[in-house]
């Protein structure tokens, strides 16, 4: 009975979501520690661009990835991951400064895109497009939920489609040297009192 229990923690639990030939989206409704390494091998490559603290630990994984309330997803090539993205209720970054700023703090109805990598080498072939595609669509469905915020370097936001607008920029986010801007998807726009394509703030933190 104990060596069950030790294997259903070793493996990861998901459900496929969408396929592709020999690609495909999962919804994780566990990650095992099997995962563990390619999870953090990949994340190496945010630290780049989002700074070390971008590099996912067992600790991180545990932390975001199986916390309920969560939407995690990864994308899988001949059985192999090559990326995933994950949202996280904004509460539980509740010790970044930034986040308890956002207007919709507390209310339980934000995912922040806590990250979202493709390996390079999968890069250009859409399926981080279909990965995104995916994360916002189930988001969407996610009762109570009606925004998905994220931090991206400047610029990229005014490539998203539908309703999006930039809160407000850092300076130098994570110790990169970089701005960064805090944007915010309006997933029910027409439930919502928000404008549509308002410009970007002048907001800096």
């Amino acid at each position: 009975m104990e060596q069950l229990s030790l294997y259903n923690e070793a493996r990861s639990e998901s459900r496929v979501i969408a396929s592709s030939g020999v690609f495909q989206i999962e919804l994780l409704e566990h990650v095992g520690e099997k995962d563990h390494p390619a999870l953090i091998a990949i994340s190496e490559q945010l630290a780049i661009e989002y700074g070390e603290k971008a590099i996912l630990t067992k600790a991180t994984i545990h932390r975001y990835f199986n916390k309920k309330g969560s939407l995690p997803f990864i994308a899988r090539y001949r059985n192999d991951i090559i990326g995933y993205i994950i949202g996280v209720p904004i509460e539980e970054l509740s010790h970044e400064p930034w986040a308890r700023t956002d207007p919709n703090f507390g209310k339980y109805n934000t995912l922040y895109t806590y990250a979202f990598v493709m390996m390079s080498d999968f890069k250009g072939n859409g399926y981080a497009k279909m990965l995104k595609r995916v994360f916002i669509s189930w988001g969407k469905k996610r009762e109570g939920i009606h925004f998905i915020t994220g931090h991206v370097e400047v610029g990229v936001s005014s490539k998203f489609s539908g309703e999006v607008k930039i809160a407000s920029r850092v300076e130098n986010w994570q110790g990169t040297g970089k701005i960064f801007e805090y944007y915010c998807r309006d997933l029910h726009p027409d439930q919502s009192p928000y404008q549509s394509n308002n410009p970007p703030l002048a907001t800096r933190i």
